[in-house]
């Protein structure tokens, strides 16, 4: 910490420092500190998530979340927080605090019935934005050589995993994660869910990218849109409204898929999404929002009957989704 704290503060690691623990990460400690010359947040990737499973993962990521900062900041600026300084060694970094007055988190809006389309099309749109400029750009594949840690704590938890409670499906579910793995196009977020995407003034504002990958863009598309449809098992008065913002959040993306045809990454993503609603009630990493019986058990046989015949599309996840409200 002193160190970070030397660089943030330009020069003194000794000024009276008051640290506050921040909720909602599973993965790493984060803190708010606030000095007399400047507040600014700090995180620190732990070797064992906090989760029920046994879910370890190497604290290296961190190095790859603060480069994923850099490229994607060089692409966004507003997208992303600025990195402020950086302790390899420690597994930390610190970077700018956006108060949560004005960047509120996208999930506790969706929790509140806030569902604003013009949101979902800017996440939409900033997520193909980044895709699009990094795609097929062999010198930001190589600043991502983490296939090792998007193995364990992407692929394994949310799908190897799976297969091991569904052990009919394992086959599946594991080809699903050799064929993502496979798939080598675009610099990945790999946590692009609500509870990581901030509403700022100016747009989008993405934290926790510790997952960074260089892969399948059809990841983070699926990873997100799985999120709006949990929502509305969650909430099923706003159902109708989720739906409405993942169809927004698909088109505006789309416009930005010129490096492979859209109908091939939108059937990859259809095939990925059914696997990833499965793993948010039998991987590692559940939905703590999904509590009810009725509620897993609903997702279970929407996500099973997917996973053994692929729907073609997105849209057609939707439109069953949308049939079987």
């Amino acid at each position: 910490m002193h160190g970070l704290l030397r660089e943030v503060t330009q020069g003194s690691a000794y000024l009276p420092a008051l640290a506050q623990a921040l909720a909602g990460g599973v993965s790493s400690d984060i803190y708010r500190v606030e000095t007399r010359v400047a507040t600014f947040c700090v995180k620190r990737a732990l070797p064992k998530l906090k989760v029920a499973a046994d879910w370890h993962a190497p604290v290296g990521r961190n190095r790859f979340e603060v480069e994923w900062m850099r490229v994607a900041g060089a692409i966004a600026p507003a997208a992303v927080p600025r990195v402020l300084a950086e302790d390899p060694e420690a597994g930390a970094f610190a970077m700018e605090w956006l108060e949560p007055a004005r960047y509120p988190v996208w999930k506790e809006q969706l929790r509140a019935g806030i569902l604003d389309p013009s949101t979902a099309g800017a996440i939409g749109d900033v997520l193909g934005h980044i895709h699009a400029a990094t795609a097929d750009r062999p010198e930001v594949a190589r600043r991502f050589p983490t296939d090792d840690v998007f193995h364990a704590i992407r692929l394994e938890p949310y799908l190897v995993a799976t297969g091991r409670a569904h052990a009919d499906l394992a086959a599946r579910l594991e080809a699903l994660a050799r064929t993502t793995a496979a798939t080598k196009r675009v610099l990945v977020h790999g946590d692009f869910s609500p509870k990581n995407l901030l509403v700022g003034p100016d747009g989008p504002v993405i934290l926790d990218a510790e997952c960074a990958w260089f892969g399948d863009p059809a990841f983070d598309l699926a990873f997100v849109l799985n999120h709006l449809l949990l929502k509305g098992v969650w909430k099923p008065h706003w159902r109708g409204g989720y739906l409405h913002l993942y169809a927004v959040l698909v088109d505006a993306y789309r416009q930005h898929v010129a490096w492979e045809p859209w109908t091939a990454l939108d059937a990859r993503a259809a095939a990925l999404l059914p696997g990833l609603l499965l793993g948010r009630v039998d991987g590692k990493s559940p939905a703590e929002y999904l509590t009810a019986e009725d509620d897993k058990a609903y997702v279970r046989a929407f996500a099973r009957a997917r996973l053994v015949a692929p729907p073609p599309s997105l849209a057609a996840i939707a439109a069953d989704w949308e049939a079987r409200r």
